[in-house]
């Protein structure tokens, strides 16, 4: 499937907006991929694979932007809470972060995916570390869709690292405090480069950001999907994408259609 019939499907999904009222399609979305675990649980089976079919949602999620045009794709695949989980599953999501990379990182690259990591990399495996450098390195130069894979992240993390990164430039000489303005802290931040996300999807019916992107989605767009996450695939990726082109994004001003 081309990005014709990409664009052909948005329109479709939108057309319940009012005329003159659909939104462009978004540049970014990011996803919550959650309810993995409740997916199995449903089914009598271990939570093992239920992270092994999130897998598969994350490729058909890929495919999905790459056919609908997205420029950016984030998904929230490890946060810095999650190590809080017992032992033997953070060692399975790490067996299955290591099968994505090497398994499909060929792929992303002849899709010319590139591919970008943020959270914090302090402290992670040496072979973990590796592959995320890899994965990176590898997809560089490719110009398609961007991937960012958000790993060991945590929002407010992200933001203490911005702020340290700025007062050591204050204190360094480099940068006088009433300098410092909104585009310094979003370059300071591990999305440096990349644009906001105008849509955020999260399965499962839960509705909040567990500290994801906690700086940039504040004129964010938020669709609640009530299914799990191994179940999302095209069709729920098109209705979330249509739902957003009917939202009125006004950031804070007046729709150039009002009285």
């Amino acid at each position: 499937m081309v990005r014709s019939e990409g664009a052909r499907q948005i329109g479709e999904a939108a057309a319940a907006a009012p005329e003159g009222a659909a939104q462009p399609a978004p540049r970014h979305v990011a996803i919550i991929m959650d309810g993995n675990g409740r997916w199995a649980a449903s089914r009598g089976l271990p939570r093992f694979e239920g992270h092994r079919r999130g897998v598969e949602a994350v490729r058909r999620a890929v495919r999905s932007a790459i056919t609908l045009g997205i420029d950016y794709l984030t998904v929230y695949s490890f946060s810095s809470e999650n190590w809080r989980r017992p032992p033997s599953e953070i060692s399975e999501l790490m067996g299955l972060l290591k099968l994505f990379v090497r398994s499909d990182l060929a792929d992303l690259h002849a899709n010319n995916v590139r591919v970008r990591v943020i959270g914090d990399r302090n402290d992670l495996a040496a072979d973990i570390a590796g592959l995320l450098d890899e994965a990176e390195t590898r997809t560089r130069a490719n110009t398609g869709l961007t991937l960012v894979v958000a790993f060991n992240y945590g929002g407010r993390q992200e933001i203490l690292r911005a702020v340290r990164r700025i007062a050591a430039a204050v204190a360094e000489g480099r940068l006088r405090p009433e300098e410092i303005d909104l585009p310094t802290v979003t370059a300071a931040l591990d999305t440096a480069g990349i644009p906001d996300p105008d849509l955020v999807i999260r399965t499962s019916g839960e509705q909040r950001l567990s500290n994801f992107l906690t700086w940039q989605t504040a004129y964010a767009e938020y669709v609640f999907e009530p299914g799990f996450w191994p179940d999302f695939d095209h069709d729920a990726f098109l209705a979330a994408v249509g739902e957003y082109r009917r939202r009125d994004r006004r950031f804070g001003g007046l729709n150039t259609g009002a009285g």
